[in-house]
């Protein structure tokens, strides 16, 4: 199950975050189709969120084809994005590289703006200047 964590002043809105780390969850496989999506009353409880601003973030997710609510059941993960697994070769090798940065003296912020530019400058074309802005605020927003 995903827990939801709420940074208040990192500007962005709150039903955004729950949407990005809902979708980040689905990239990396912690979430897989039929998983069941916390209540909304669980999420209230652990980041004393409006339940409104939740509900708001499920009907994007939903909007998106990414979730499902039954009534009278929750809301449920109709299907995954990308390959980005926890257990990927590729995530081990980005586990070492940032050990690699911070043992190379890199803060959190140095390595938000190299990894940002580097995914900017070989993904260009397919992911638009907004989507690397929100993925730099993600990441920073993590601290």
């Amino acid at each position: 199950m995903v827990e939801y964590r709420i940074d208040r002043h990192n500007g962005v809105a709150t039903y955004v975050q729950i949407v990005q780390q809902t979708k980040q969850a689905l990239r990396l496989g912690l979430l897989r189709p039929g998983d069941k999506l916390p209540t909304a009353r669980e999420v209230v409880e652990i980041t004393a969120i409006n339940p409104n601003t939740v509900l708001k973030a499920y009907r994007e997710l939903e909007r998106e084809g990414l979730v499902e609510a039954r009534r009278g059941l929750g809301t449920f993960v109709r299907r995954t994005l990308g390959s980005a697994a926890a257990d990927s070769p590729m995530r081990a090798e980005l586990e070492a590289w940032a050990q690699r940065a911070r043992s190379a003296g890199m803060d959190r912020d140095d390595v938000a703006a190299l990894f940002t530019a580097v995914l900017e400058q070989h993904f260009a074309d397919r992911v638009p200047d907004e989507a690397a802005g929100r993925f730099g605020q993600q990441l920073q927003g993590d601290q």
